[in-house]
């Protein structure tokens, strides 16, 4: 079929075109799209017109398709079809019940939250297909602003105008030693027992806010901290701390991951304490992000305090 002859086409004139196709009938189609059958036969006129040809072959006792009407009814049936689906395609993600939902995540909150949230969000819109990728926090950010990141799982604190920030879990620092390291049998260890020590510790380029945060503890205790290794991931310090090059503070969760070859003292009485959010533009939020958000809280993911922006 030329496309010239598409061109300019009210679906309305192709649904009426169908229907009778499909019932051979003009009072069978009328009835079947709730309108009169002079109504009907105007609107097959109408597209007759456009097209410059017969479409029926009618007598007052039968209609049947002529040549080009059989020779456009599958592109025509086909055409309609695709159009429904877009509708239905619309109106889901207008919802937020179909469509794909892009979260970001940082690799160290992976294995507590990300299960949970997902299986929460897929058990309310199984349609949307979910695309995760691992991010790190001042990257998702960049991704938020540029729409190419719906939500994401960040590294707390984060203070941007323009994002909106809720709490999901929050625990201590912890120090982390070799099992080597002479500190590793003396009571009561604290952070102001770390200032001669190297650390090992997660980019502060990946995440400012949080690298001001546990760092904070070391100001606070009188000192700044010899930094001589950053990594990208967490799980890669914990590695260099397994071997000797230095010690680190991280979240006591991610430590605890590992902690058969590492020595983990939490820092249970400081009030500075690790944090994980979940973010997203404050203006005009993808669909799905609120949605993400109510299955999040239902499933219990959500602290109640009041998040930080």
């Amino acid at each position: 079929m030329k496309r010239e002859l598409w061109e300019d086409m009210n679906l309305n004139h192709l649904r009426a075109f169908v229907s009778v196709a499909e019932s051979l009938s003009f009072s069978r189609a009328a009835e079947r799209l709730h309108m009169s059958q002079p109504a009907l036969s105007n609107q097959i006129r109408l597209l007759e017109e456009d097209f410059d040809t017969k479409l029926f072959v009618r007598n007052r006792r039968t209609v049947s398709l002529s040549a080009v009407g059989k020779d456009i009814l599958d592109d025509a049936q086909r055409l309609l079809s695709q159009v429904d689906e877009i509708k239905q395609r619309v109106r889901r993600a207008a919802k937020g019940a179909g469509g794909i939902l892009r979260i970001g995540f940082v690799a160290s909150a992976t294995p507590e939250i990300i299960p949970r949230m997902t299986i929460a969000f897929r058990k309310n819109f199984p349609e949307v297909k979910l695309e995760l990728k691992n991010v790190p926090t001042a990257l998702q950010v960049d991704a938020f602003r540029l729409r190419t990141l719906d939500v994401g799982v960040v590294r707390l604190p984060l203070r941007e105008a323009d994002i909106e920030v809720l709490p999901l879990s929050s625990e201590p620092f912890a120090i982390v030693f070799s099992k080597q390291h002479p500190l590793r049998t003396r009571p009561n260890i604290g952070v102001r027992d770390l200032e001669q020590e190297d650390f090992i510790t997660y980019s502060e380029r990946l995440a400012p806010a949080f690298f001001q945060h546990w760092t904070g503890l070391c100001r606070k205790a009188g000192f700044t901290p010899r930094i001589t290794q950053e990594v990208a991931e967490m799980e890669t310090a914990l590695a260099l701390v397994s071997a000797g090059v230095g010690v680190t503070i991280l979240p006591e969760g991610v430590a605890r991951r590992y902690s058969r070859s590492l020595v983990v003292t939490p820092l249970k009485q400081e009030r500075i304490r690790s944090e994980v959010g979940l973010a997203f533009l404050k203006l005009n939020p993808p669909p799905f992000a609120r949605r993400l958000v109510a299955s999040a809280a239902t499933a219990g993911l959500l602290n109640r305090r009041k998040g930080r922006a």
